[in-house]
């Protein structure tokens, strides 16, 4: 099989334009191609509003066409893709998974398709309660500090864009990416350039993946939380957890940490522990909402709303003349800015959009870069502090209601205060007050902003639009900490048979690279287990 990339297509090509354009690139006539699979598909606005793609072909005669194309060719011989199959183990112990967002389910899912039996604990609940949960905090402000936008099945991602991009090129993406596809969501994840699930097939295809690991043997186990683990001599020996206000306790040899950004309290268990932690950098800032009209003008211009198309997406990037960086995160097309609290009177905001990305606003982070010298203290925790004073902030200056503090850009950049919205109204579910994004969030932050968001203009021209709406605070865009492991084994440091894991480990960014991340940790958990239990 043959790959051919940067074929380019108008925004209206059919599958014989393909196929035309393929033969094309290997001068052969178009009947010479048995299949023909699109691997990858990318809008080029550069110059021309068009596509390019990247094909998949299988030739009537392959060696000869290879052999007449020139030595200097981007056009590649590859495999056809297809899942691991993982060799069974038998451990005189369930392995346990803590957390149920990508990295714990996609660790758990591979423990299972190997026979391990995981046991996959869960704070929080099943996506359908979860769902409501999240409604009834909307209607009432009232919050769940167990079950929310940030703990429950699927864990933060599930809330989100449902975004599959990533910056990593390990090639397990494409197994997490078929798994999803596996599992219900649309199969246009495996060639769009930038994939999403969208907030509502979510809901869909994480239970199906649950099931998946529960039929294989595994237990998902809601309502249970972490609690404490338990070592000997270096050696994990169990897993503590609560669950319906019960103490339990699994033993066990190897358990996989996938507990998220959000978990708090399990960060400071753990610490009290005595397992070995670092302060990590991470990023602050506001969700910025523009029209989605608007933002397919900037970045299609007379191509803007054709069907093929779909709701624009931005990323863009700068550096201050302090250093620090100001860049876009979480771009949501079409979308809405969501509340994200996981603690009482606090508020956070993220985005979220549904698959088909249909809502008025678009809205994206705008963020800060922090260093842990910015965090006021040495202690391991002292960036998770620096976030609950953010939020708390917030939430008072919302008149502690759970509304969040909104600016319009304009005003913002000239250091005044708003007092009625223009074009763009905000979609924060909970309501908003005009406020400085000051009284939250630190003036190094606001002041960073201010001087790079005219450099963010120069990159997409528009986006300096005066009534763009900032909604403060965002601090949850990654972890504040790292739990230490072994490079080699992905243990903790001080801690056989622990595997810190994913976002909230400090190993990953995004919902592709923690679930990368969490099949890395499975197989290392394999891979001890057929060494130490071989049959």
């Amino acid at each position: 099989m043959l790959r051919i990339p940067n074929i380019p297509l108008p925004l209206d090509y059919t599958e014989a334009m393909l196929r035309e354009q393929a033969a094309k690139a290997l001068h052969i006539r178009p009947q010479e191609i048995i299949s023909l699979t699109l691997v990858r598909r990318a809008v080029d606005a550069r110059k021309q509003v068009q596509f390019i793609a990247t094909a998949d072909v299988q030739l009537k005669n392959e060696a000869a066409v290879r052999k007449r194309l020139p030595k200097n060719t981007n056009i590649q011989q590859v495999q056809p893709f297809c899942m691991p199959k993982y060799r069974p183990v038998q451990m005189p112990q369930r392995p346990v998974v803590i957390g149920a967002g990508p990295a714990g389910l996609f660790a758990a899912w591979i423990l299972a398709q190997a026979g391990a039996r995981p046991v996959l604990l869960e704070r929080g609940k099943p996506v359908a309660e979860r769902q409501k949960a999240v409604q009834q905090y909307y209607a009432t402000g009232t919050l769940d500090p167990e079950c929310n936008v940030q703990f429950g099945e699927g864990g933060a991602g599930t809330f989100s864009d449902g975004k599959l991009n990533t910056g990593t090129k390990d090639p397990r993406i494409r197994q997490v990416l078929q798994t999803f596809a596996d599992c219900g969501a649309p199969e246009e994840i495996l060639w769009q350039a930038k994939p999403h699930i969208g907030t509502d097939k979510l809901a869909e295809c994480i239970p199906n993946l649950r099931k998946r690991i529960e039929q294989a043997g595994g237990t998902v186990l809601f309502g249970a939380k972490c609690t404490g683990i338990t070592v000997s001599d270096g050696r994990l020996i169990s897993v503590q957890y609560m669950q319906n206000r019960t103490a339990q306790e699994l033993r066990t040899d190897f358990a996989i940490l996938a507990v998220g950004h959000s978990a708090r309290d399990v960060f400071g268990m753990l610490s009290a522990a005595g397992l070995p932690m670092a302060q990590k950098p991470f990023s602050l800032g506001v969700r910025i909402e523009h029209r989605q009209a608007d933002i397919d003008r900037f970045c299609y211009g007379k191509a803007a709303g054709h069907p093929a198309l779909g709701a624009a997406s931005y990323k863009v990037a700068a550096h201050t003349a302090d250093g620090r960086g100001v860049y876009s995160f979480c771009m949501c097309p079409g979308g809405i800015v969501q509340a994200a609290a996981s603690e009482p009177e606090s508020v956070v905001t993220n985005g979220m959009s549904c698959f088909a990305r249909n809502e008025r606003n678009a809205n994206s982070a705008l963020l800060v870069g922090v260093n842990p010298s910015d965090f006021g203290s040495d202690d391991v925790l002292a960036g998770v502090e620096l976030q609950r004073r953010i939020e708390r902030a917030a939430y008072q200056a919302g008149g502690c209601t759970g509304k969040a503090p909104v600016t319009l850009l304009g005003d913002f950049l000239r250091g005044q205060q708003s007092a009625s919205f223009g074009d763009v109204a905000p979609s924060y579910p909970l309501g908003t007050v005009f406020a400085k994004p000051e009284c939250c969030l630190p003036e190094f932050v606001c002041a960073s902003l201010r001087a790079g968001i005219p450099m963010l203009e120069r990159q997409l021209h528009g986006f300096l639009q005066p009534d763009a709406v900032l909604t403060a605070p965002e601090t949850r865009s990654s972890s504040p900490v790292r739990i230490l492991r072994n490079p080699e084994t992905l243990e903790a440091q001080t801690v056989r048979g622990l595997y810190p894991c994913g976002e909230g480990a400090g190993y990953a960014g995004g919902i592709v690279s923690a679930a990368v991340d969490g099949i890395r940790c499975a197989e290392a958990v394999l891979k001890v287990s057929l060494h130490d239990h071989a049959f």
